[in-house]
């Protein structure tokens, strides 16, 4: 009876990923660089040899396959090379019992011969195989394994630690987290993921034995943990973000152990408060929430305490203030307050942090948000108000959307209007014009203001196109008609977008979108600006650059034969290879296009 993992077939492997992979995991499955194949509830377990080794699973439900690997590939959900080579030994190991001593050749690989996989095996036949021996027969087994994998020996070793008579030996923990977040070095990006997967076994021999009543040891061990992963991070290459998931992780079981042995609330709060002031990874961060039901009254009365005596020599900042100071302890000063205002539920407790710092116009728009969301509407109203008077030279386009929104809700319109108005003025581009509409459109008066919008691009283009002097043929200069072309295609009028764009110029990328609007209906406008495009598209000397070219000219050579024109396209092919001849990369690519009517 087959497995699971034999249903697969090499075409349903081919639609799970793209052809370099699919290419470069027939290499590797060639090659032999598949082992440990194993099935368990329908699940392909796998190893694959490459820059390193690399675990594959793949799961089966619902009859569609997944594929899981630990390469940078696979941590974005790709179905990678190394996928391909598992599914292509399952599909092998499905072929036919395979004897002890069999060697299989394939045709694929003419001259190759490789060692095929043989059947898969399940932990069913593991499973049997080990009940059929003695039990010292199995401690050798394990025994021997474990010398040879540092993994498996540690594990061991604290689970062993853990179930002693007396009690857990948690000095064996403690050098366990010593030894597995010891760097030796720096961890670069390829074998971050093994390290912090050595990390996370440690951890979960730590959850164990909160699960089993020890939370005293755990807070002590929790904490040596967090402190060495802090230490480790500044020589790991954690682009991954494994490292932050484990000092969250270890931060849960914390928080945890302290719910369950309640250490001295006082204690914890002066250790709370000095991490969080002193940390780079933002550990404990907003400790007076998370941990006001373990610190109880007295323990954030401590931990206020030492957060007013610090914030009180916290200067206050004003428009025009430099905010170099709002670096380091000055922003954890800040969280720490904002959170203690939260616990409080105090609203005025957290202006009054917020109100230490008015050095930017959106500092006012933070108090006004507040205020706004405690239902007081017209105190935010007065510190939207004053943050615009506040930076009249310094404009924040956030602060000026809300004081918009206030006034359209105070019926104010065209108040609202003309602070939209003037951001678009300083800013007359796509994105600007939107935020007018939509303002305007709750005023009734879009009309108007897309007439005054429309002639303030126009007159700004021209003014732009006086004081440069520098055209490109394909109206690149700075006085070109992009941003009405960017609008009216927005608004769905192409037509009106191509005369803009045929009246002073655009973006390539523009002229690039309308080749492809008018592809149907006007195909030889579209030949046109494609057939301006490809030398540019050449000249950036990349094999990228070269596929884009030939798409191109492929698309010409179908535009042309779709307006009768295909006896001019070898001819125009020709001229491109005349010129280009010794790119062979791209004569390559050319090679491929057809030019037949």
């Amino acid at each position: 009876m087959k497995t699971r993992g034999q249903h697969l077939t090499r075409t349903m492997l081919k639609r799970l990923t793209d052809e370099r992979s699919w290419q470069r995991g027939e290499a590797y499955y060639e090659g032999g660089a598949v082992y440990s194949l194993l099935e368990n509830n329908d699940v392909i377990h796998a190893k694959v040899r490459g820059q390193q080794d690399y675990r594959v699973r793949l799961r089966f439900a619902d009859g569609a396959c997944k594929g899981e690997c630990t390469c940078p590939m696979g941590d974005e959900g790709v179905f990678c090379k190394h996928c391909v080579a598992v599914g292509l030994a399952c599909i092998d190991a499905g072929d036919g019992p395979a004897r002890a001593g069999d060697v299989r050749t394939t045709s694929s690989r003419p001259g190759q011969c490789r060692e095929t996989a043989r059947p898969i095996a399940t932990l069913d036949d593991l499973r049997r195989f080990l009940s059929e021996q003695a039990n010292e027969t199995l401690v050798d087994i394990v025994v021997q394994q474990a010398l040879n994998d540092d993994r498996l020996r540690e594990s061991l070793f604290l689970r062993a630690a853990r179930q002693r008579p007396e009690g857990p030996d948690i000095n064996a923990f403690r050098k366990a987290i010593d030894n597995v977040t010891r760097t030796r070095g720096f961890v670069d990006y390829g074998s971050a993921h093994g390290f912090a997967r050595g990390i996370d076994e440690v951890i979960d021999s730590i959850a164990q034995l909160q699960d089993e009543g020890h939370s005293t040891a755990v807070i002590e061990l929790s904490e040596r943990a967090l402190k060495r992963c802090e230490s480790a991070l500044g020589m790991i290459d954690d682009s991954n973000g494994e490292m932050t998931g484990i000092l969250e992780r270890i931060q849960d079981i914390h928080h945890a152990a302290c719910l369950a042995a309640r250490p001295d609330p006082e204690a914890l709060a002066r250790r709370l408060f000095e991490w969080e002031m002193t940390t780079d990874w933002d550990t404990f961060y907003g400790a007076a929430q998370t941990y006001a039901d373990v610190l109880g009254e007295n323990g954030l009365a401590v931990y206020r305490h030492l957060a007013e005596t610090a914030w009180k020599g916290v200067p206050s900042l004003g428009p025009g203030h430099d905010r170099q100071s709002f670096e380091g302890s000055r922003f954890r000063l800040t969280s720490i307050m904002e959170s203690l205002a939260r616990v409080d539920g105090d609203v005025e407790g957290m202006v009054a942090v917020k109100r230490r710092d008015l050095s930017l116009p959106y500092c006012y728009l933070q108090i006004a948000e507040i205020y706004k969301k405690a239902g007081e509407a017209d105190k935010a109203l007065r510190w939207a108000e004053d943050g615009i008077r506040a930076f009249p030279n310094r404009p924040d386009e956030r602060l000026r959307e809300f004081l918009a929104d206030e006034y359209h809700r105070l019926k104010r319109h065209a108040e609202a209007i003309q602070l939209i108005w003037t951001s678009f003025v300083e800013k007359p581009d796509l994105y600007h014009y939107q935020a007018l509409k939509r303002h305007a459109t709750r005023a009734s008066a879009w009309s108007t203001w897309r007439d005054k919008a429309l002639e303030h691009i126009r007159a700004t283009s021209r003014k732009r196109r006086r004081e440069s002097s520098k055209h490109s043929a394909f109206g690149m200069g700075h006085g070109d008609h992009s941003t009405l072309v960017e609008i009216l295609l927005w608004e769905k009028k192409p037509e009106a977008a191509w005369e803009e764009a045929q009246a002073g110029g655009c973006s390539n990328r523009l002229w690039m979108n309308l080749a492809r609007l008018r592809e149907k209906q006007h195909p030889a406008d579209a030949i046109e600006i494609y057939q301006r495009q490809v030398e540019p598209t050449i000249a950036g000397m990349s094999n990228e650059g070269y596929r884009e070219a030939v798409t191109l000219i492929d698309q010409i050579g179908k535009l042309m034969r779709h307006v009768g024109r295909g006896k001019d396209f070898p001819a125009y092919v020709s001229s491109i290879r005349d010129v280009h001849r010794r790119k062979r990369n791209f004569i390559a690519l050319l090679d491929g296009v057809r030019t037949t009517p």
